[in-house]
């Protein structure tokens, strides 16, 4: 079976994301696509993503974690996607950084998921790797070092949506996002919320449609 998101869990109160735009269910679930964002102000640790659930996980023993990040197996069918005030349609990507790339490779073959494409950038004039994982309707893109390795767990770092229109979302969140500028896939436009000024842990971007 092919691994795909079936869930991301948020440690962030509802009416954060009901301020951002989001439908919120009764339940504290967000419907993204086919992917449910359980919410919660708090979870037993941390802020951000703090797990995720995956289907078509192997039937025989998966994971707790996955490479550090806390795993369930989702048996959830998916989910008919909601409409939501700032325009957003579905996750576009989801960011997972890495202290050791090639470990968390590993890790990802282990359960069937393979690299799609790597490409080589720079973040603040370090050197970085973004290596892309197609799970289902959701890209996992890692990023770590290309030259250095370290220990401790892997986390998922941000979510990108994408949107129907990006300059009526980005005039929904006025202030609260940045301009609107030209993303580093061609033809594509992206803004990245000030997430914070919302009470979102979960860094934040809206992209355009690819052509």
């Amino acid at each position: 079976m092919t691994v795909t998101v079936g869930g991301l869990e948020v440690a962030d109160p509802a009416d954060a994301w009901t301020r951002a735009g989001f439908s919120v269910d009764s339940d504290a679930v967000c419907r993204v696509g086919g992917v449910r964002i359980r919410l919660a102000a708090t979870f037993n640790t941390g802020t951000g993503i703090v797990g995720w659930s995956l289907r078509g996980l192997p039937t025989d023993d998966p994971p707790d974690d996955l490479d550090g990040i806390a795993t369930t197996r989702s048996v959830a069918d998916g989910v008919a996607p909601a409409t939501h005030a700032n325009g957003v349609t579905a996750i576009d990507h989801v960011v997972l950084l890495s202290p050791d790339l090639n470990r968390t490779v590993d890790a990802l073959a282990a359960v069937g998921v393979t690299p799609r494409r790597e490409r080589d950038a720079e973040l603040g004039g370090r050197p970085i790797r973004q290596i892309f994982f197609r799970f289902g309707e959701v890209v996992i893109e890692a990023v770590g070092s290309p030259e250095t390795a370290s220990e401790g767990p892997s986390t998922l770092w941000g979510i990108t949506y994408l949107v129907a229109d990006i300059d009526a979302t980005a005039a929904f969140f006025g202030d609260r996002a940045t301009p609107v500028k030209d993303a580093v896939q061609p033809g594509r436009r992206i803004t990245t919320l000030r997430h914070h000024d919302l009470g979102m842990s979960v860094r934040t971007a809206m992209i355009s449609a690819r052509r």
